[in-house]
């Protein structure tokens, strides 16, 4: 279940010219067969260290109107944390589970007005493998221990329900802390994305997991 994921994202940045694993699509039995990192993450469920940078202007719409490039909207903005987080750890708490991106998922419903079935395409966060399962869960996009036949069916894949990290994810293009995410977000809603979701008109982006987290959504 977890190498859906890295191979949906290694499968997306090998057609990225500015992927770090351009041109190196992975099979699950490449997952399945790289070492074990700590049970159970595989080397093929982590990020890679990487070195890049990205730039994003944000200014007011009318500004925005002016500028040479299509803006793209901020509809919602949300940070959130849960129970039992400690500082910048919630790795003991007595089940498995990323509560605080809950939170975040239900103040950016709120303020968007928008549920998970107007989502076009998602940039999940996915400095490993887990927490891209279990953001599915908690963003309202399958039910509770469903995320597994979720993306075993290639849901997340271009052409699914849910395409995810279109760009690579930090799994496949570079681990940037997800400003590269935004960035792809970004590309997705004007429409020039290297692999482009027809018609992406609300994109949903989110922050780091495993920690206090953020996330935004990305609108026409």
């Amino acid at each position: 279940d977890f190498g859906a994921v890295a191979v949906a994202d290694r499968r997306h940045a090998a057609t990225n010219p500015a992927a770090f694993f351009y041109q190196k699509p992975i099979t699950l039995e490449d997952h399945q067969a790289s070492r074990m990192i700590a049970d159970p993450l595989h080397l093929l469920d982590c990020c890679q260290e990487s070195d890049g940078a990205v730039a994003i202007v944000v200014t007011s719409p009318e500004r925005a109107r002016d500028l040479p490039n299509p803006p793209v909207t901020i509809a919602a903005a949300a940070q959130g944390s849960a129970a039992d987080q400690y500082v910048m750890t919630s790795y003991y708490r007595d089940e498995i589970g990323i509560p605080e991106m809950g939170v975040v998922a239900k103040d950016l419903w709120r303020q968007s007005g928008l549920t998970p079935a107007d989502i076009d395409t998602a940039v999940l966060y996915d400095h490993f493998t887990p927490y891209v399962l279990m953001q599915l869960e908690e963003l309202g996009f399958c039910d509770r221990g469903e995320a597994k036949d979720f993306v075993r069916d290639g849901a997340i894949e271009l052409g699914g329900r849910l395409p995810v990290n279109t760009h690579g994810g930090q799994l496949g293009e570079a681990y940037l802390h997800g400003m590269n995410g935004i960035a792809e977000g970004v590309r997705q809603v004007r429409g020039t994305s290297v692999n482009q979701v027809a018609g992406a008109a609300h994109v949903l982006v989110t922050a780091g997991t495993g920690v206090p987290t953020s996330g935004l959504v990305l609108s026409r």
